[in-house]
């Protein structure tokens, strides 16, 4: 084994414990106050709503070239895609406007 390879496999490690770390350790950190439990799921319940308005209102049609290979898009793997990036860009405005309207705000007081 190269050295590289020891890195690589190192840096995945690394990733894995990195990640499992921030996510598990503020779970474990609002048991002790389970009113931010809620906020937090109705945040994902939010979230999962507007991709699912995003979804049905995505297309699928698939256009001939991207059917064959490499790409092999199937119609619901497309109306997925479609989805996601509405539910990107609704989130993205969003955010901007609660930055403006945030700027504002102490810009006024």
């Amino acid at each position: 084994m190269d050295t590289y390879d020891i890195l690589l496999y190192g840096s995945y490690l690394l990733i894995i414990v990195g990640a499992a770390v921030g996510i598990l350790m503020p779970l474990i950190k609002s048991l002790d106050n389970p009113k931010s439990l809620l906020k937090t799921v109705v945040g994902i319940v939010g979230i999962a709503v507007l991709f699912f308005i995003a979804y049905s209102m995505s297309s699928n049609e698939v256009l001939p070239k991207f059917e064959a290979e490499p790409f092999n898009l199937t119609p619901g793997l497309s109306q997925t895609v479609g989805g996601v990036l509405i539910t990107t860009y609704i989130l993205a405005i969003l955010a901007l406007v609660g930055i403006v309207v945030t700027e504002f705000n102490k810009a006024i007081k």
